[in-house]
């Protein structure tokens, strides 16, 4: 089976008030994934700024993130790789460095609420795991 790049957003779905979709993102984590570092400052961002979550609260599910998920880094190569996905795609550029990271990983699989559920980039496809 190939590996899976996970989007913030579904991370962000464990915090939902929507059980089957807080369910679905738990059933994902447990299965393992990739994210990266981006995927982190996003789901940070959003804890502090929309959710007003604590630090020790954010501490945990980081933690648990990062326990379930192999996390790989923002370099060079893939902010290279996402100019060209949004120039070529026309998506938007933090977006497109998902993308880039998902591809870079060798992930075939990136799930994703927030992009075109079926989109193909390079070998890589886009799924909406709660459509």
């Amino acid at each position: 089976m190939s590996a899976t790049f996970i989007d913030s957003n579904i991370i962000l779905y464990l915090l939902s008030g929507d059980p089957a979709k807080a369910d679905r993102a738990e059933a994902i984590l447990g299965e393992g994934g990739i994210i990266s570092v981006q995927v982190l400052n996003e789901v940070v961002s959003v804890c502090l700024c929309k959710l007003k979550m604590t630090w020790d609260e954010i501490d945990c599910l980081l933690l648990a993130v990062k326990a379930a998920c192999d996390v790989v880094p923002l370099t060079v190569e893939s902010h290279e790789k996402a100019i060209e996905i949004s120039r070529r795609h026309k998506i938007s550029f933090y977006d497109a460095h998902i993308c880039a990271s998902a591809i870079l990983s060798g992930a075939e699989i990136l799930l994703s609420e927030d992009m075109q559920d079926g989109m193909h980039i390079d070998e890589m496809t886009i799924r909406n795991p709660f459509r």
